[in-house]
């Protein structure tokens, strides 16, 4: 449901989590490294299940603490040698490497190196490595250990961690992030506190995960719909039996953390004699959950977020991308949530104005509730005339305005048909508000329209027919949340 509504207060969350993260630097002596999970800049998740929680809101509160910390970038080898794309961005892991040290050093942030973990002379990553370099950022080693994790004691000498590059750091907290997930963060800290400790400089981890959130039920729609986000790794909320059995307080963590802090234990107390934590939630230092201010909002935003999810899932499965466990996941965890396909409201619009029409439509919900339909014509496709639609009522102007000409339009369709090779002369969205931009500096209603471009932010849509990537890609940049029918309009 599209809404302006805010669930999750982020002045609070900024405060109490840098206060908290620094309280968690002085329990160490001289260093903290701090393994940061998930996205780090856009965190778009996050704020779409936690209204008002903002999609940066990590970096600003890393930028807090920012002349204590210094960021080292983490990149498995193997996913620059298959060329692995970050899903919500459409770019390779090591195109998103370069963009993050961009992002953070204009930001004033210290990246101080990029460490290729499983590295084994591959070479994409040996380019990759030069090309960092001729930047002028200092690149190290990591490599495969044999019986990682289950084998300490190998781990913990010569011929495990001892192998790996010692990562050359001056700050008390080293931010250990990456491109996405099985990257080798925590194994990077892990070998990092083994270094530091054969070198007598007293050294700690802890991780900094926003889901799940480990004070909140394990049911919690919020909870749910980071299953749901993740349905493709396997991953499972469960109830933290450490803690429970340390302090009788029940906790949620998920099943790789629960499953692997034995043998990290085992590791810290090979490495310092002693381990500091009782749990993996005594691990993490996440503040989230205590920042929650609307637990209705919350909830209703999350039950979305898993309806979006299965429907994202159910048009991957059309491509051959998804698999039928994927699917059955996400049904089960939209039963335990409570909601069906038709808790979303923009679908069943779309569906009807499909039949009124006998082609393509499309649906959108604004923040106040209101519905709007687009359809498919000779000029446009159904997500084309939607978008204008939105723009229209935002600006006030009559549904029945021309905002651009034939005479824009025209030419642009001939250019696709005869010259570039397109079948489909319908303009796509991006071409759409191109066109619109154009007829801007002539029309007072085009360039009203233009001015209501930011509003669409939020809003949800439902297409009842797979779009484009190109209409996909646009809808993301606009920040609208699209979910589509999982067939193919031809």
């Amino acid at each position: 449901m599209a809404s302006n509504k805010m669930g999750f207060d982020n002045d609070k969350y900024l405060k109490m989590q840098s206060e908290h993260i620094r309280k968690r630097i002085a329990q160490f002596g001289d260093k903290l490294y701090l393994e940061f999970g998930g996205k780090l800049f856009d965190d778009f998740h996050a704020s779409r299940v936690l209204p008002g929680f903002k999609p940066d809101s990590k970096l600003q509160m890393l930028l807090q603490l920012k002349d204590e910390a210094e960021i080292v970038i983490v990149i498995n080898s193997a996913d620059i040698e298959k060329n692995k794309i970050r899903g919500d961005l459409g770019i390779t892991y090591d195109v998103e490497v370069i963009r993050l040290f961009n992002i953070f050093t204009d930001m004033g942030l210290y990246v101080s190196s990029v460490v290729l973990t499983q590295y084994n002379g591959q070479a994409c990553a040996d380019a990759f490595q030069r090309r960092l370099e001729s930047l002028g950022i200092k690149v190290y080693h990591h490599y495969h250990i044999n019986g990682y994790p289950s084998n300490p004691a190998l781990i913990m000498s010569d011929d495990g961690f001892g192998k790996n590059d010692y990562i050359e750091t001056s700050r008390k907290l080293v931010v250990i992030t990456a491109p996405g997930p099985g990257s080798g963060k925590m194994a990077t800290c892990l070998s990092q506190l083994y270094h530091e400790h054969k070198r007598n400089i007293d050294a700690g981890y802890a991780k900094f995960e926003t889901f799940p959130i480990w004070n909140i039920p394990l049911r919690h729609p919020v909870n749910i719909a980071y299953e749901a986000a993740t349905s493709d790794l396997n991953d499972v909320n469960m109830i933290d039996p450490f803690h429970l059995e340390a302090y009788g307080v029940t906790t949620v963590n998920y099943n790789r953390d629960v499953e692997i802090f034995p043998v990290l234990n085992a590791m810290f107390e090979r490495i310092s004699g002693n381990s500091p934590y009782k749990s993996p939630t005594d691990m993490g230092v996440n503040m989230a959950g205590n920042c929650i201010v609307d637990e209705d909002v919350v909830c209703e935003a999350s039950r979305q977020e898993i309806i979006r999810r299965y429907y994202t899932a159910l048009c991957g499965q059309k491509m051959g991308t998804v698999s039928e466990e994927e699917i059955f996941k996400l049904e089960l965890l939209m039963n335990q949530a409570g909601v069906t396909t038709q808790d979303r409201k923009v679908v069943a619009p779309a569906l009807e104005k499909e039949k009124d029409v006998g082609a393509p439509a499309a649906a959108m919900e604004l923040p106040d509730g209101t519905i709007i339909t687009g359809k498919t014509s000779n000029l446009l496709g159904a997500a084309s005339a939607l978008v204008l639609n939105a723009l229209k009522h935002f600006g006030g102007i009559d549904d029945k305005s021309l905002l651009m000409s034939p005479a824009v339009i025209e030419p642009i369709q001939n250019l696709k048909v005869e010259h570039l090779g397109n079948q489909n002369p319908r303009l796509h969205t991006d071409e759409t508000l191109l066109a619109l931009s154009i007829c801007a500096t002539t029309s007072s209603d085009a360039k009203k329209a233009m001015e209501q471009i930011s509003k669409l932010r939020g809003c949800e849509v439902h297409s009842t027919v797979i779009l484009s990537p190109v209409d996909e890609r646009i809808f993301k940049r606009l920040g609208v949340n699209l979910t589509c029918e999982p067939k193919y309009e031809k």
